[in-house]
């Protein structure tokens, strides 16, 4: 059991952002009876002062100074240049001039001894941790950060083991701005994490939620819409899912065929949020508003 939730400002934009991370960190922290494992963010819609905003960490921790220190040469090397820079113990945030290839600076990054990267975006980054939100964000600051719409997630594990490279949300390596909050678990992983490692695709972990981020950014990639992605999930995932995707542009959801995992949204001119509970809207909606439930194999999205 872990907890979900998603909220879009439709009227925001990068020059005017909401106050989107202390929002997720009220909707998640009223989930914690969902999971209490580890907690994570996505932030959409920032500002920024370079091209790219770059999300790094280690697990060796006795070494931490050097192996962040390593993936700041690499980023160098690969032709960025680094603007601003944030060390918290393990984790790096990175903000960089680069107008290479992605890809290339990403796969760069992972052969890094010692690197995991949390994401590559160029108006998001993912922030995650062992613990509750409240806990994850008094190490990170998420509540300083604002941005047009943004996901997160409460995590219990079931599937893989409790650290911070299980945590969600997923970014879909190598792709900018894809990342992915899931609730649920998925039968055919196994099968198409072998199909896309044969097309050259890389994976970080072995949670089976890391898949759906890669699925969707890459029929995103060859030109299908966000909608449409989200529909062919529903035939091409096995198993039972409800999930939320951010991108760039806007957020999306997707529920399966059995529609096991709950999922509620609530609606005005300004806002939709969404979470797997009623419990977690209510932080962010004082008024009475009507409830929305998305039924079996239903799919919704909110484009700025």
């Amino acid at each position: 059991m872990c907890g979900i939730s998603g909220i879009i400002h439709k009227h925001s934009s990068i020059e005017r952002p909401a106050n989107v991370g202390a929002e997720l960190v009220k909707m998640l922290e009223s989930m914690t009876h969902r999971g209490r494992d580890s907690s994570g963010v996505t932030v959409a819609g920032q500002s920024t002062d370079g091209d790219l905003i770059i999300r790094i960490w280690t697990d060796d921790e006795a070494n931490a100074s050097d192996v962040l220190a390593r993936s700041e040469e690499t980023v160098q090397r690969a032709g960025g240049v680094i603007v601003d820079r944030v060390v918290r113990d393990e984790f790096l945030r990175l903000t960089v001039n680069y107008e290479g290839d992605i890809p290339k600076l990403a796969e760069a990054l992972l052969n890094t001894e010692g690197v995991e990267i949390h994401s590559i975006g160029e108006t998001s980054e993912v922030i995650k941790d062992v613990g509750t939100p409240v806990q994850m964000d008094g190490r990170h600051d998420i509540s300083r950060l604002s941005g047009t719409h943004g996901i997160g997630h409460v995590r219990m594990a079931t599937e893989s083991k409790v650290d911070i490279s299980h945590a969600h949300p997923f970014w879909a390596y190598p792709f900018p701005d894809v990342t992915v909050v899931h609730n649920g678990q998925l039968t055919n992983y196994h099968s198409m994490k072998r199909a896309y490692e044969d097309q050259g695709h890389h994976f970080q972990t072995r949670n089976d939620s890391e898949i759906i981020a890669v699925y969707l950014a890459d029929r995103l990639a060859r030109g299908a819409t966000l909608e449409q992605s989200l529909a062919d999930s529903l035939d091409d995932l096995d198993g039972t899912f409800t999930y939320l995707v951010s991108t760039r542009d806007g957020m999306g959801c997707a529920k399966d065929r059995w529609s096991a995992k709950p999922l509620v949204t609530m609606e005005t001119d300004d806002v939709v949020a969404v979470a797997s509970e009623e419990v977690a809207l209510r932080q962010i909606f004082s008024d009475e508003i009507a409830r929305q439930e998305p039924q079996q194999s239903e799919v919704l999205t909110w484009l700025l």
